[in-house]
């Protein structure tokens, strides 16, 4: 019976150039873009060697056999992190798409498995030619000990709202509500009447947590996937840290990352749980359930941490 550990985690901007500034204008931004690798120190903050140590233990933390990622500029930069923190040999098999964000932080993945099967899907649009996804939705197929595994990879549209700070979540939910739609349509019409049997999962950072008004509802109430963060105590289901002291304590904490697998992985794995790996928060983050964080974590200004969100892993037969 094949066995693989798969991963999913927002490294946080795992830039080879430069960390984008918010006080930048436009023009900053694509003159930056228009130059390629030319870092403008004036400008913006090189990624910290600490930060870049910390994300590589995270990687290599979650064991996996198959690591979806969000936040990565492009295959270049993935290529050079993986060669310089000696991960190359580990995952020899490495895939970025250029996606639809115009910050540059794109969907991307990590596997000791060679690539089946490839396809984008960020050149779906909506009904007024737009579109639909703000990064992508990127579909891979493995081949698992003669056996399909299929993985689709996520980024949806932030909470965050420029226009309307505080009621960000509200305003931006439409938009997170037709991705959610685009992507369910899109595995029911690649596995048809074998989504109920398929072995199969959607993972990635999905900006929203789970509350009656979610935008991801139809997701949480698909019968063919279970959210396996679902398993753990009420206390655990977090997975990532919003730095904001003006919210009450349990606000700022929240699951935005999720690992569905299809119901024929959730039947015969019915008593793994997933791991989330709290180790690379911030300090910043006070919850009884982050244990010891790795040494580099530093309190300094700015922080020194590998990401504002946790990994979450698990191993699956099938």
């Amino acid at each position: 019976m094949p066995a693989i550990t798969i991963a999913t985690f927002n490294c946080q901007n795992l830039f080879r150039r430069f960390k984008f500034d918010s006080t930048l204008t436009q023009e900053q931004v694509d003159n930056a873009i228009k130059n390629g690798f030319i870092i403008n120190t004036k400008l913006f903050e090189a990624v910290k060697e600490p930060e870049r140590i910390l994300t590589a233990k995270m990687f290599k933390d979650t064991e996996a056999d198959i690591i979806a990622l969000q936040e990565v500029e492009n295959l270049d930069t993935l290529k050079n992190f993986c060669t310089e923190y000696n991960l190359s040999k580990t995952y020899p098999y490495k895939l970025l798409i250029d996606g639809n964000d115009p910050r540059l932080i794109d969907v991307a993945v990590l596997s000791k498995y060679p690539f089946e099967r490839i396809l984008t899907h960020q050149y779906v649009k909506d009904s007024q030619n737009k579109k639909v996804f703000s990064r992508d939705c990127l579909e891979l197929e493995f081949m698992i000990e003669g056996k399909s595994f299929m993985l689709f990879i996520n980024h949806l549209k932030s909470m965050f709202d420029l226009t309307n700070p505080k009621d960000g979540r509200a305003n931006t939910a439409s938009r997170r509500k037709l991705q959610v739609d685009a992507l369910l349509q899109i595995v029911e019409e690649r596995l048809k009447k074998k989504v109920n049997t398929a072995a199969f999962a959607i993972v990635g950072d999905f900006n929203d947590y789970p509350s009656t008004d979610s935008s991801l509802k139809k997701l949480f109430d698909t019968s063919w996937l279970t959210n396996v963060v679902d398993r753990l105590p009420k206390e655990e289901k977090w997975t990532h840290f919003w730095d904001n002291n003006k919210l009450p304590e349990e606000e700022r904490y929240k699951q935005l990352d999720y690992l569905w697998i299809s119901k024929m992985l959730a039947n015969k794995n019915e008593a793994v749980l997933p791991i989330i790996n709290r180790r690379g928060l911030s300090k910043k983050a006070t919850h009884k359930s982050i244990p010891k964080r790795y040494p580099e974590i530093e309190e300094s200004k700015p922080s020194i941490y590998a990401s504002d969100h946790c990994s979450i892993s698990m191993k699956l037969e099938f």
